[in-house]
Formats: structure tokens, C-alpha cells, sequence
């Protein structure tokens, strides 16, 4: 039998106390999170994560969105209030490259919050997940009913079509007494049908009778039969719902087979690219944006100044509404006080009013869709200008 002397009793009390302390200190200094806590980069920088369309078909919404982005977040951390690091992931347009981009910026680089994505239909997909982690999102480009209702961690500060569609068609029925028209739109996408619902709403409102309706689906590029059998019921005017790059395609081939109405399209019109890739055609293209180039305003000036200055090209509607989303996301930052805390962002961001950025005067409603003004623009001369 070992005997235990009382040096030896001593000494392991005291080696087991300091072992103990050893394991509360190191409790403290656990690297653990609170919940619903983002993480910081060196100096309290707020991480933002982006989830944008920057390769594919579509990739010029994409590369606007980053270039406002990255304009805003330069000039935001130049005034010294907030510092903002933006990490981009790619969708490629895509709902499953969408949903992985979201969980490693959620899981792996912890952001704070995310803007984006690009399309309405990645929102649908990933904003559940998002939104169930209590992370706040942002979509700037995001146009579709429902958005905001996936959940209450959901924002957008793009106009929807439900309050820019009949703006459009009421001036272009007040400027070209529109009687008839033929209907056009995508019907697997989600800002397509979308949009073809909304028109439908706003054109019987409107007293406007329509007279065909033609589907086509994203990456279609022959739209013969569908505009060969429109040119025979001579519309008044033809509506579109989808994307620029069929849009462009469907302006050049309704001008080639001597279609010369007004062509309304909806949000997916709204890129300079349309132009780009329509030529002549695209002139008499109708749309309705909060964002008009043309506008007589010291901030719009003043933005496209440095836009042009950074990147060589205009802005268009996608650049204009991530510089601002950016500058909202800045501003709730600062007022929630914390670079990490998503519910305390989330709740601030909910109650911004009254900010005035290069898209006009804006604010979150009640249901976090924007409360802004909408002015509806034509194509001419290659340059949208006000539809007066």
C-alpha cells in the first residue's frame, strides 16, 4: 500500500486548483458568439456579405450591382463613421450556387448581413435560410411580389413592379391612346411571370384590351412565330416581361418584321445593356424606374461624375440602387451602434425614413418593400429619357 504524505496531499489540492482556474479563465475567453451575432474584421469592421450574378447570361445586372457597391462602400469608408469589408460570391444566376454562397458567407465568414442576390428567384431560395438564421438581407434588384413576405430579416430597396408596372402603362396609354395590345413574357422565371401578372392587372385597370399573349423562356433567341403572328393584329403597343438579354432580342426582331410600337417592358428593360445589344431597335422601349439619369438633382450629378470617373461607363438603375443600399445598410450600422449584432441591424434598418440618395427620396414601409417615387422613361436616340 502507497502511503500519501501530507506534502504530497498539498501540493496535488494545490496543482487541482490551478487547473481549475485554468479552465474558467479559458471559459472566458472562449471565442464562442452570443446569438444572432456576426463577426468583425481587424478595427471593427462590419462584414457584408454580397450575393450577385457576375457570371452568365446575365451578368452585366451583376457587375452594376458590384460597381455601385464597391463606389459606395469607398466613399462611406473614406467619412470614417462606419468601416465596411464586402466579401462577393458569385451565383452565376443560379438558385443552388445562390444557397451555397449565403451559407459560407453565414457559416464561414460570418457576416453581419447580405445584400442580394441578383434575381428574385435565388431570394425565394435562399432568403428562407437567411432569414431563419437571423441574418439581415438586402436584395437590390429584386422586383417581385412576396419578397418581403418570406420573412422579417427580408428588405429590398428596388422598387417592385406592383408600384412601377402601372405607372408605365398608364403614361404610355395617356401619350399613345393605347386601345390594343399584344402581350410577350417569360414563363420560367420568376420576374417574367411575375411581371405578366402584374401587366395583366394593370392593363385590364387601365381599360386596355389585350389581344394576344406569347410566351418564350430565358436563353430562347428565336422569337419569329411569336412577333409574326403579333405583327398580324396590329397592337397599339407591345408589353414584355423577362430579362434584357431577350428583350434586346425581341426589340431587334419585332423592328426587323416592321413592328414599330411602343415596346413596354418591365424592370428586366432596365439596363443599358438592352440598348447595347438592341441597337436602333431598342428606341421607343418604354420602362419605369426610380432611377433617371437625366434628373436634375446634385446627388445624381454628382454620382455618375463618380461613377464614370471609376469605371468609364454610366450607371444605370442596378448600380444606382446598390450605391444606395449600401449607404441605408452604412447608416442603420451607425445607429444600431454595433458591427456584429444582426438583430439590433435588423431592427434599425426597419425603421429608416426619409433617407435621400441618387435614386430619390426613400423609406422602408411597414412591410420593408420601398416607399419612393417612380418616373417612367423611354429609349431615344440610344438614351433613356423621361416619357413626357
Amino acid at each position: 500500500m502507497v502511503r500519501i504524505s501530507k506534502n504530497m496531499r498539498k501540493n496535488w489540492v494545490v496543482c487541482s486548483l490551478i487547473v481549475v482556474m485554468m479552465i474558467i479563465l479559458g471559459g472566458c475567453g472562449s471565442s464562442e458568439k452570443p446569438a444572432n451575432q456576426g463577426g468583425t474584421s481587424a478595427g471593427g469592421t462590419a462584414k457584408l456579405g454580397v450575393v450577385s450574378y457576375l457570371t452568365g447570361a446575365g451578368a452585366a445586372y451583376g457587375e452594376s450591382i458590384r460597381h455601385g457597391l464597391e463606389l459606395s462602400r469607398d466613399e462611406i469608408n473614406s467619412k470614417g463613421k462606419v468601416k465596411l469589408e464586402l466579401i462577393f460570391e458569385d451565383s452565376k444566376g443560379e438558385k443552388n450556387e445562390a444557397i451555397n454562397a449565403v451559407n459560407k458567407l453565414i457559416h464561414k465568414d460570418d457576416v453581419l448581413s447580405i445584400l442580394g442576390p441578383t434575381l428574385s428567384g435565388e431570394m425565394f431560395a435562399v432568403g428562407p435560410i437567411v432569414n431563419q438564421e437571423g441574418v439581415p438581407i438586402m436584395g437590390t434588384s429584386l422586383t417581385v411580389e412576396g419578397i418581403t413576405e418570406i420573412g422579417d430579416y427580408v428588405f429590398r430597396n428596388s422598387l417592385p413592379e406592383f408600384a412601377a408596372i402601372p405607372q408605365s402603362i398608364k403614361k404610355a396609354k395617356e401619350k399613345f391612346n393605347l386601345k390594343k395590345v399584344a402581350v410577350m413574357y417569360s414563363d420560367n422565371n420568376d420576374l417574367g411571370v411575375s411581371g405578366f401578372k402584374i401587366f395583366q392587372k394593370s392593363l385590364k385597370e387601365q381599360g386596355i384590351e389585350i389581344i394576344a399573349i406569347e410566351t418564350f423562356a430565358d436563353k430562347n433567341t428565336d422569337f419569329s412565330a411569336q412577333l409574326t403572328k403579333i405583327a398580324t393584329l396590329n397592337p397599339d403597343a407591345v408589353v414584355v416581361a423577362g430579362l434584357y438579354q431577350e428583350g434586346a432580342l425581341i426589340l431587334k426582331k419585332a423592328r426587323e418584321i416592321g413592328i414599330t410600337v411602343p415596346i413596354i417592358g418591365n424592370n428586366g428593360f432596365n439596363s443599358p445593356q438592352l440598348i447595347k445589344s438592341a441597337g436602333s431597335a431598342a428606341d421607343g422601349a418604354i420602362v419605369a424606374s426610380p432611377w433617371y439619369p437625366g434628373k436634375d438633382d446634385v446627388k445624381v450629378k454628382e454620382f455618375i461624375a463618380a461613377y464614370k470617373a471609376k469605371y468609364n461607363k454610366e450607371p444605370d438603375q442596378f448600380a444606382a440602387q446598390a450605391y444606395d443600399a449600401l449607404q441605408i445598410m452604412a447608416i442603420a450600422i451607425e445607429k444600431s451602434g454595433s458591427t456584429t449584432d444582426r438583430k439590433k441591424l435588423r431592427d434599425t434598418l426597419a425603421t429608416i425614413k426619409d433617407y435621400s440618395g441618387v435614386t430619390g427620396k426613400f423609406s422602408f414601409d411597414e412591410k420593408r418593400n420601398p416607399a419612393m417615387d417612380v418616373t417612367v422613361l423611354v429609349v431615344k436616340d440610344g438614351q433613356f429619357t423621361e416619357l413626357k
